[in-house]
């Protein structure tokens, strides 16, 4: 899994630097498990994004902003594209003999969903778009609780290896106290204090 939260950078006002965030992308997203087609997707959306941007901020000195990150609360990516050129994104209607206008048409069919901002100060906008990428999760973080506090579906550290909880059973030491007992994915039956601390990763 990915282990991408967020990135940004800024690129010049040249319009090679669309390969460049397309490059960039992918370097972010190259982690075993993701999907291909889809971060294939995501960067042809973000080509697109940067496009547009670059030709509206087409001045000497200008710079486009790229925002990357992972929504944790539904693994969907966003891509945002920041500039300071005039006008808003607007989806055309390109006849055949036309050479452009395809842009957002294609961004709208291969995201979720889409959108823009004006910044407050009237220069400038924010374009994004959300693509779901299998395969593509929040980084793994860890924290340290009671025995008696984990539940089933948990990973927990044992020894050093990350394992599955199975079952969680309670029953009293014969001396007095509470034990916990974890039924782990590999078969092992672990007995431990109630209060002994475990790490256990969370998302």
């Amino acid at each position: 899994m990915a282990a991408l939260e967020e990135a940004s950078f800024r690129l010049s006002s040249c319009h090679r630097n669309a390969g460049r965030a397309r490059a960039l992308l992918r370097a972010l997203l190259a982690e075993p498990g993701v999907d291909h087609e889809s971060v294939d997707n995501a960067e042809l959306v973000l080509a697109e994004l940067v496009t547009n941007a670059l030709r509206a901020g087409d001045v000497p000195g200008s710079r486009i902003e790229i925002r990357i990150a992972l929504s944790a609360n539904d693994g969907m990516l966003v891509l945002e594209v920041s500039d300071t050129g005039p006008g808003m994104p607007e989806i055309r209607a390109p006849t055949e003999e036309d050479t452009g206008g395809r842009g957002l048409l294609l961004v709208e069919a291969v995201a979720h969903a889409w959108g823009f901002e004006g910044f407050p100060n009237g220069t400038g906008k924010r374009v994004w778009a959300e693509l779901k990428v299998p395969g593509l999760a929040p980084p793994a973080t860890t924290t340290s609780i009671a025995a008696a506090a984990v539940s089933a579906g948990q990973r927990v550290q044992v020894r050093g290896e990350w394992y599955t909880i199975h079952t969680v059973r309670g029953e009293p030491y014969a001396t007095g106290g509470l034990a916990v007992l974890l039924g782990l994915e590999d078969g092992t039956l672990l007995r431990l204090p109630a209060t002994e601390p475990l790490t256990v990763r969370t998302y």
